[in-house]
């Protein structure tokens, strides 16, 4: 009789922000954890989407879906919590740990995008808006997170940043500032998190297309999209599975000695 080995995230559960619709990061890396073994609790705030051109997701066709393409056994548990209020993120772990217990891995893909700008269009309510969703609630659930967290091997901590490192972003100041100081603080949190079995990294996916590159649902005009495309050596936009592909590989056993790092994989996009 054969048996087979158990699979790498067995006996794991991991926290995914950000799962609302299929064509988003957040379902990408929740596919891939759960195929790993992970049993996941995905957090959605379906009027942040329902605002955008790209639209939302019916959730329980969402969670459907996914379930039927994970190993018999994963457990899939899913909430609707606004992460912009103080108390989103204490919510978002509470509500995670109540369902499924013991908590091993966040991946903080939430974001808040549109009602952005230029220097001249900030307003102290759009940097605020931005800092709440983007730095301020992925703060405090890593926090929360770290207190739940009792020591065993397996803790992980993932962020998403943006490219303000490697290049200008000269529309989209509010989201470039509050993503920047993730990266920015990295390295010091990571630090902090060793003493407790926590490995972070952070992660800046390039220009993946989860609808906003599609011309029919494109948040900039079509000229701006061949632009983008021409810059792509590859000759496609990254897709959501291309970050969680590597995602994956970080809160694995297999990404244990990468550390603190702020990871860049856009797929040798041209920034000239």
């Amino acid at each position: 009789m054969h048996t087979h080995p158990p699979l790498p995230l067995s006996g794991r559960t991991a926290v995914i922000t950000g799962v609302s619709r299929r064509q988003g990061i957040g379902f990408a890396i929740a596919r891939r954890l759960g195929g790993m073994g992970a049993n996941l609790f995905l957090q959605h705030h379906v009027p942040h989407d329902e605002a955008q051109p790209w639209g939302a997701d019916s959730i329980p066709d969402l969670v459907r879906d996914l379930q039927t393409s994970l190993p018999d056994g994963i457990r899939v548990e899913h909430a609707g919590i606004d992460l912009a209020p103080a108390a989103g993120a204490a919510e978002l772990i509470q509500r995670a740990q109540s369902a499924l217990g013991h908590l091993d891995i966040l991946c903080c893909n939430h974001a808040k995008s549109g009602s952005d700008g230029g220097l001249l269009d900030m307003t102290p309510e759009n940097l605020d808006a931005h800092w709440q969703v983007n730095t301020r609630s992925t703060l405090l659930a890593t926090r929360y997170f770290a207190e739940q967290h009792d020591g065993r091997e397996g803790g992980r901590v993932v962020w998403m940043t943006s490219g303000q490192s490697q290049g200008p972003m000269p529309g989209e100041i509010a989201y470039a500032t509050s993503k920047a100081a993730l990266a920015g603080v990295t390295a010091s949190v990571a630090d902090g998190l060793m003493s407790q079995g926590i490995i972070l990294n952070t992660v800046n996916p390039g220009p993946v297309n989860t609808g906003y590159l599609n011309e029919e649902t494109a948040d900039r005009p079509s000229a701006e999209l061949k632009s983008v495309l021409a810059h792509f050596p590859g000759g496609r936009f990254g897709e959501p599975d291309d970050p969680a592909r590597l995602i994956a590989w970080l809160v694995s056993d297999e990404g244990r000695w990468m550390v603190g790092q702020v990871l860049n994989t856009e797929g040798g996009f041209r920034r000239w």
